[in-house]
């Protein structure tokens, strides 16, 4: 889906009246999600485990941190695994993802990219993923989202903001982005990580650390690539804030000579294929996208549009840089040693 753009924070002269006759079934969704979190049993998993979530929808760099997490455990020895809902896909698990037989549409795409770096579960039901997860090996599991499901104890929480959108029009679900009301989701926070360039969450900076929360900063930054410096590309993604690749691809220098934004997860089409190949060609341009929207593409049939497509394709690599990521690190090493020191069942 799009987001609507009423739920982008109002600019002076563009106050839609949408918010408001949608407020009664925000204060509804609201008030569901309270309840359910507030008579949920949460159970502990038999290893620790590390949420990385976010309180609006939509794009705000869970997968990146979740990656670059999980790249640093693994060099200092832990044993990681990545544990996600499989948003898109039609498994509900608990099912180890496999790179050589799953699909985005089996596993959704944001599964199929943890899979590179780590043995990554799909699991709706996120207890039974996580003791999946134990019994194969993990000695530590990250969630990739999950901030808001109450069923699965999490050792740290952390919530993840992009700080050009910040929270929107502020307003919950379907009247705004938010999934939940702030203050209940810094009261079950770690810490807040603020990603990107921007002063849209600011405010919600300042009420962490009026929690006495601890706030950092990160921005996401492309691997270095060369070959993109100077290149004309028609740059195309199916993301919750494309803006940002398109900012990633001027930092590499690309000439971004045309762009193409299709809705977040979106599963392309073999007309939307050859219209992006015959484009690209037409203005003499390399295609690129983002590593999650190609993987959409990894077992298209041989021959089709969508398989041309993907071997066309470049892609752009992006991790998350901390600010204080020694701190950042810290707190959370602390968290697992916490966990670990009682008998977990």
């Amino acid at each position: 889906m799009r987001e609507p753009r009423f739920w982008q924070h109002p600019r002076a002269g563009r106050v839609s009246i949408f918010p408001s006759l949608l407020a009664p079934a925000a204060w509804a969704w609201g008030a569901v999600g309270r309840i359910r979190r507030r008579y949920a049993t949460p159970e502990r998993a038999a290893v620790p485990v590390v949420c990385i979530g976010n309180l609006s929808a939509g794009g705000t760099g869970k997968t990146p941190l979740a990656i670059t997490l999980a790249e640093r455990f693994i060099k200092s020895g832990e044993t990681v695994h990545f544990l996600t809902r499989g948003y898109g896909g039609r498994e509900r698990g608990p099912l180890r993802v496999d790179l050589t037989r799953d699909t985005a549409s089996d596993v959704g795409d944001e599964p199929l990219l943890l899979a590179a770096v780590a043995p990554t579960w799909v699991s709706a039901d996120r207890t039974e993923g996580a003791a999946a997860a134990a019994r194969a090996g993990a000695r530590l599991i990250i969630m990739d989202d999950g901030f808001q499901n109450p069923s699965l104890e999490k050792d740290i929480s952390l919530l993840v903001v992009d700080a050009h959108y910040g929270l929107g029009n502020g307003r919950l679900i379907p009247a705004g982005p938010l999934r939940e009301r702030v203050s209940d989701a810094l009261a079950r926070t770690g810490a807040v990580v603020i990603v990107g360039r921007g002063h849209a969450a600011d405010g919600l900076a300042a009420r962490a650390r009026n929690r006495a929360l601890p706030v950092f900063r990160a921005i996401l930054r492309a691997r270095p690539a060369p070959e993109f410096d100077g290149l004309a590309v028609l740059a195309f993604a199916g993301i919750g804030r494309p803006e940002k690749f398109h900012a990633t691809l001027r930092e590499l220098h690309a000439d971004i000579v045309a762009t193409e934004d299709f809705p977040d997860h979106h599963m392309f089409s073999e007309s939307d294929a050859h219209r992006l190949l015959v484009r690209a060609r037409d203005l003499g341009a390399t295609l690129v996208t983002t590593e999650k929207d190609r993987v959409r593409l990894l077992h298209a049939p041989s021959g089709s549009a969508r398989a041309r497509l993907r071997d066309a394709v470049k892609t752009i690599s992006v991790r998350a840089l901390i600010d204080d990521f020694g701190t950042f690190e810290t707190l959370i090493r602390d968290a697992i040693a916490a966990a670990r020191r009682p008998a977990r069942r």
